[in-house]
């Protein structure tokens, strides 16, 4: 079956649009710039004390609440995980600074025992091991 010039210049025109539709979804289902429903707002300034927070209760979603709640602060918090072993109760160790750093950070939590623990390879000021002391408010926020 022999085309038309005329068909050819469509087909090849409609292919090219499908071409360029397919890429420019493939670009925007890559982007990593952007994560849908974040929970994490990063604050602008605030305290300037960098802050990582672990989970040493095993309850899980432990830190990520502790997070919420002091990046809603204004704290940089830069890492959240679990810890190992757990903790019967929560600790703020302080990493690099001043005290004053690691009794902001407490405040913060609402609970928690201080330690001196230096430690500036971790290139935080603050390490947040959280216990099963550390609760969420009412509503289930941080």
């Amino acid at each position: 079956m022999e085309l038309t010039p005329r068909t050819r210049r469509a087909l090849i025109a409609g292919g090219t649009l499908l071409f360029f539709i397919l890429l420019l979804a493939l670009g925007r289902s890559l982007r990593r710039d952007r994560v849908e429903g974040h929970a994490f707002d990063i604050p602008a300034g605030g305290h300037g004390i960098v802050v990582e927070v672990l989970n040493g209760s095993g309850r899980s979603g432990l830190a990520r609440l502790g997070v919420r709640r002091l990046r809603r602060l204004g704290f940089d918090v830069v890492y959240f995980g679990n810890a190992e072993p757990p903790v019967d109760t929560t600790q703020v160790l302080l990493r690099r600074g001043d005290t004053d750093n690691a009794e902001r950070v407490r405040n913060a939590i609402g609970v928690g025992r201080i330690v001196t623990r230096a430690d500036t390879l971790r290139r935080v000021d603050v390490t947040v091991i959280l216990g099963p002391d550390f609760q969420p408010d009412e509503q289930g926020r941080p």
